[in-house]
């Protein structure tokens, strides 16, 4: 065999097996000629599973999907030339949400660029700043050999460390592009995942940062707000000192067993209740929620801001944040359970809690029979029993505003880059490495963005449930003044774009069980099937704004009843 060819299988196979010791499972291959040796080397590996999806794009979000719902990178694998370009906006999302994830681009030698040879783009640092580190790698040679598991070492460690996020490797391979694998490299001992993400990280109780804060804390009314990212601790501290926790559904503290409110952002458009509570300062966890009700709110209490989070990403959106602190939110919080002082203000607690209860009796009594996009979302955040991915837009807002008190099954959303791309895609991942059901609540133009995420979903043994809200057209855009301002068919022409597509029929060309429902009975009952099914929730936009705000109005006057 050539030497070229032998040394790539060799690279290939090594930098493969360490990534595999260090706890590398799962691999999303997107054909092509040039990424060869490692797509072999990859699925000659016994340990990892290999999963092949043909459109690029899709394979990138199905490999964030894998990496929100393990906590460790899946290797993403393409061709040289603008097959990597459509990678970015996975890449992105990656970056902006924190997320594992190896992007691996085959290459051309640098032989054949600048001269016009086919599939060759200049890949040199192509995600820019929106990688944790680029890995120009050469040609593989023998000669390099010692370096090769290092290699893998650092992408994988830069890829789960103190903030996790993407790493690119571009590799350049030489025809022949098969070759054979000799001896390995030796094998070092592999630090653990846990040692890695905890190098550099945070530290868990920074003295400093928590004898500010509890200073701050002592004898105060305040607010928690807890968005992903939170832990039990903070559930914990809240009852300790409390204080209400307004509860992002990603926060996993949704539950009765915490001092949670589920419904602020309907119980913060009655200016009643807001003037009566008013806190002294207010704690955000993690990544916000998507409520701009709350961030509105947040700036008009002009109190003091804290803002504790994992890792080192800015969120200060509001400019309203006075401290910022990093930490290992778990081991902070239970820090902060040993030095502060329970609270003897319980009035400030129940207020917020009875509020909660009048609001979710207001919400749930209007949502029992009417259809609606908030209904849907109720429904499948409470009939679910796996995993819940949300897209973005309508959905998770829905979702975050109306969905019910419970924290039993995590709960999924791109809000990084907030973007509606590849969220089919995203659950596919979820849902290829979840052994329980997976479920994903989509609007209709996110589900035919992402269309191609369905490319042989039958076959991928895995059971995703799709509910797919069509009122075809961007809902979330009549919630804005330019709904008000602008005639009708121009409003329509470029923020409703009406759409001619049969959902049914476009998941059936995919080979995908798929059935419309127009009623919460046929909704909850379809929710119960296996999937892979896409469930078509028929909804009208143009009602959709009146029942968000006849919503909000049942809660108002829950309150004002009370």
């Amino acid at each position: 065999m050539n030497a070229f060819g032998d040394a790539a299988a060799t690279f290939c196979a090594t930098i493969v097996d360490e990534w595999q010791r260090s706890g590398l499972t799962t691999a999303i291959l997107a054909p092509g000629s040039r990424s060869t040796p490692l797509a072999v080397a990859l699925l000659r590996n016994p340990k990892i599973d290999v999963h092949i999806f043909h459109d690029e794009r899709s394979a990138s979000f199905a490999a964030l999907g894998v990496g929100l719902a393990l906590g460790v990178p899946a290797v993403l694998l393409c061709t040289s030339g603008t097959a990597a370009t459509h990678f970015h906006a996975a890449v992105v999302e990656a970056h902006q949400s924190a997320v594992p994830l190896i992007v691996c681009t085959a290459d051309r030698p640098p032989e054949l660029h600048g001269l016009g040879a086919p599939q060759t783009i200049d890949q040199v640092n192509l995600y820019g700043s929106a990688v944790r580190e680029f890995f120009a790698v050469q040609v593989p040679s023998e000669q390099d050999s010692p370096n090769w598991r290092a290699l893998a070492r650092r992408a994988f460690a830069m890829s789960v460390g103190a903030l996790p996020g993407p790493v690119h490797l571009n590799l350049p391979f030489r025809e022949p592009l098969l070759g054979e694998v000799g001896e390995l490299p030796a094998s070092e001992q592999v630090p653990s995942l846990e040692q890695l993400q905890s190098q550099n990280s945070p530290e868990e109780t920074n003295s400093s940062d928590l004898q500010q804060l509890v200073k701050m804390i002592a004898g105060k009314q305040g607010v928690f707000i807890a968005g992903k990212g939170s832990t039990t601790a903070v559930g914990q501290l809240a009852g300790l000192l409390e204080w209400p926790i307004l509860a992002d559904p990603r926060s996993g503290l949704r539950s009765p067993r915490w001092p949670s409110v589920v419904a602020f952002d309907s119980l913060l458009r009655v200016g009643d209740f807001v003037d009566a509570h008013r806190p002294e300062i207010i704690i955000r966890i993690g990544e916000p929620p998507a409520s701009k009700i709350l961030s509105q709110w947040i700036s008009a209490c002009n109190v003091a801001v804290i803002q504790i989070s994992p890792d080192a990403r800015i969120f200060n959106a509001e400019k309203s944040v006075t401290l910022n602190i990093t930490a290992d939110i778990e081991a902070f919080f239970t820090a902060l359970l040993a030095q502060v002082t329970p609270s003897t203000k319980s009035a400030w607690l129940t207020g917020w809690l009875d509020a909660e209860n009048l609001a979710q009796q207001a919400i749930s009594d209007k949502l029992a029979t009417e259809w609606s996009e908030p209904a849907i979302a109720r429904m499948v955040s409470v009939e679910r029993n796996g995993a819940l991915m949300v897209s973005s837009s309508m959905p998770i807002r829905d979702v975050e505003w109306f969905g019910a008190p419970d924290d039993s099954h995590i709960l999924y959303s791109n809000r990084g880059a907030n973007g509606i791309d590849g969220v089919v895609s995203t659950a596919v991942g979820i849902a290829m490495v979840s052994f329980d059901p997976t479920y994903l609540l989509i609007g209709d133009i996110a589900f035919i963005h992402d269309s191609n995420g369905l490319w042989n979903l039958a076959d991928r043994n895995v059971d995703l449930r799709i509910v797919v809200v069509n009122n075809s057209g961007g809902s979330i855009f009549s919630f804005l003044p330019q709904a008000q301002v602008l005639d009708h068919l121009e409003f329509e022409q470029i923020f409703g774009t009406p759409h001619s597509v049969d959902i049914c029929k476009l998941a059936h060309s995919y080979g995908v069980a798929a059935v419309q429902v127009t009623s919460l009975a046929d909704l909850r009952t379809e929710l119960q099937h296996s999937g892979p099914v896409v469930i078509e929730a028929v909804t009208d936009r143009s009602s959709n704004v009146a029942q968000h705000d006849d919503l909000n109005e049942s809660v108002a006057i829950a309150l004002h009843n009370n």
